[in-house]
């Protein structure tokens, strides 16, 4: 079965045909670390990483880049209102965002460059562009010039008017056209700052993604992702820096996006009181629980968050778990035929979820949910996962609860047998007697 993925740049879907059979190249859109990432970062990052498990059966070579933003003015304003150093802050950020990220069983990418390792290139980048009439130097800045590339605004379809508007660019006197937006800026002493022909300085958002990937992928790759909310201005502005700078008609062959997601029906948002980081709903949930939930929509549609979702998500993996409880399951074979073809047509994960409630070997249900990430630790492991903060009883205490109990069954003292259970049952611990003993999980 082929693989077929929307391309925002068609609007269509198309069959995935890569520039190099031998060598797929991938490249994702990653956070600005100055906080605890929310819940919304997490999604292209699980979506795109079920992407890159998907080439990765197909392709011999893959090379997968996710980026990290650590130059950033909300960097900068972070750092000085915690009195401490810019780096200090995003080795700190960028840590914990690696960590959750692995924690939602996200693989880790072939290559996850800073952008602060990377501003020769872009002072090298914007020098192309200058030269080759595509870029201007005012005022200790540098600007792209909008109109010395005719198909500007192909990627996101904005009229003239609808890009000045929404180009998030400064207005100032020193452009030449008012969607001209910058590639470089001067730096106080106070603030971050490289050298460059231009004075000392620190590069704009954009022209970043272009240098990093230019660098680890080359001046041409297959696949550009990030969420929707990039696609004007960051995606098409890193196109008109690539094109121009390296003068070819592509930089990406294949655009994907996801979904906006929302809490409960609202928007996101501090002032609403729901806004959750990824940092604090592991602590209420496994990292598996989140990621199912995330997976439950179609990547390209929005994707309601809610307490009951994540319920429900819990309860699919405690079903799907408990199918392997006891079981040595080791992954073997292929990815079953019905979850395969759901994921080769544009990754459909709602229906390769429904694939795998279809799967009645324990085998194949391994298989299936491993494409999607999930089913990757023990049965039992799972089964005891506690919150954070939990005050159930321990492993130790319930292990003598059972115990305990064993001991009142032999005696045949039955209501003491069901007092335990009842017991453990209200501290949250759910026993299951079957023919090789009995188990428990946290209910």
């Amino acid at each position: 079965m082929s693989l077929v993925i929307y391309n925002t740049l068609s609007r269509e879907k198309e069959p995935f045909v890569p520039l190099d059979p031998a060598h797929v190249r991938l490249y994702v859109c990653g956070p600005t670390v100055y906080d605890y990432v929310h819940i919304g970062n997490a999604r292209p990052v699980v979506a795109f990483d079920v992407l890159y498990r998907l080439l990765r059966r197909r392709y011999r070579r893959v090379t997968y880049v996710r980026n990290i933003t650590d130059i950033d003015d909300r960097i900068i304003v972070r750092a000085a209102d915690n009195k401490e150093p810019i780096e200090a802050l995003t080795q700190r950020t960028g840590d914990a965002y690696r960590s959750d990220m692995h924690r939602l069983g996200a693989l880790d990418p072939d290559h996850e460059p800073r952008a602060t390792q990377y501003v020769g290139q872009m002072v090298e980048l914007i020098q192309k562009l200058v030269d080759r009439g595509h870029a201007y130097a005012a005022e200790g800045h540098v600007l792209f010039s909008v109109p010395s590339m005719p198909d500007y605004g192909r990627l996101s379809r904005r009229t003239r008017d609808e890009l000045i508007a929404g180009a998030r660019v400064e207005v100032a006197p020193y452009k030449k056209d008012p969607a001209d937006f910058v590639l470089w800026k001067p730096s106080s002493e106070a603030q971050p700052g490289w050298p460059s022909p231009w004075g000392r300085g620190r590069p704009g958002w954009h022209i970043e993604c272009s240098a990093m990937s230019g660098a680890l992928l080359g001046e041409t790759f297959d696949i550009h992702a990030g969420g929707l909310d990039l696609i004007f201005p960051h995606h098409e502005n890193e196109i008109a820096q690539s094109r121009s700078a390296f003068g070819h008609a592509i930089m990406a062959k294949y655009w994907m996006h996801n979904g906006f997601l929302n809490i409960s029906g609202e928007k996101m948002s501090k002032s609403l009181g729901n806004f959750f980081t990824v940092h604090e709903l592991l602590d209420q949930y496994p990292g598996e629980v989140i990621r199912l939930l995330l997976l439950s929509a179609h990547y390209r549609q929005p994707l309601d968050f809610t307490h009951e979702g994540l319920v429900q998500a819990k309860a699919t993996l405690d079903r799907w778990y408990g199918a392997l409880r006891g079981k040595d399951v080791k992954l073997a074979g292929a990815v079953p035929s019905s979850v395969e073809g759901a994921l080769a047509d544009d990754l459909n994960t709602p229906l390769a979820i429904s694939a795998i409630h279809q799967l009645d070997q324990p085998a194949a249900l391994k298989a299936g949910a491993d494409a999607l990430g999930l089913l990757q630790q023990d049965a039992e492991a799972w089964f005891r996962w506690t919150p954070t903060g939990n005050a159930g009883p321990t492993e130790a205490a319930i292990d003598a609860a059972i115990a305990a109990r064993q001991a009142a069954r032999k005696a045949k003292d039955f209501k003491e047998s069901d007092r335990i259970r009842d017991d453990l049952k209200v501290k949250g611990v759910i026993l299951e007697d079957g023919p090789k003993g009995t188990t428990w999980k946290r209910g």
